[in-house]
């Protein structure tokens, strides 16, 4: 079950979510406590994971729109949960979604 493509994933996923606590500090000015700095990185994690988990049987076009997609609604899961509070913190959450989606087709076959 451990594929070199679910590996890129989870991989990608941790690496992104240290980007988002380090992107979350900044711009919070340092505020956010480690609890809510951990689940944003879980949530890139969990990212990983779930796009670690797809069949790579799509051609560029549906890679990106499942990226953004699944990107999307992991994203949404955590943003929900706190208030809609970080609305780039989402967005950035898509784009990493297509990132990560990339970089387990292009290395993870």
């Amino acid at each position: 079950m451990l594929t070199k493509r679910m590996k890129v994933s989870i991989i990608s996923g941790a690496i992104l979510g240290v980007v988002c606590i380090v992107g979350a500090s900044i711009r919070s000015g340092f505020g956010y406590d480690a609890v809510f700095l951990f689940a944003f990185w879980y949530n890139r994690l969990l990212m990983g994971v779930v796009i670690g988990l797809l069949d790579a049987k799509l051609g560029m076009p549906g890679l990106i729109y499942r990226g953004a997609g699944i990107g999307l609604l992991v994203s949404f899961a955590f943003y929900s949960s706190i208030g809609f509070g970080d609305p780039i913190g989402f967005i950035a959450g898509i784009i990493y979604g297509v990132i990560i989606e990339y970089a387990a087709y292009k290395y993870g076959r």
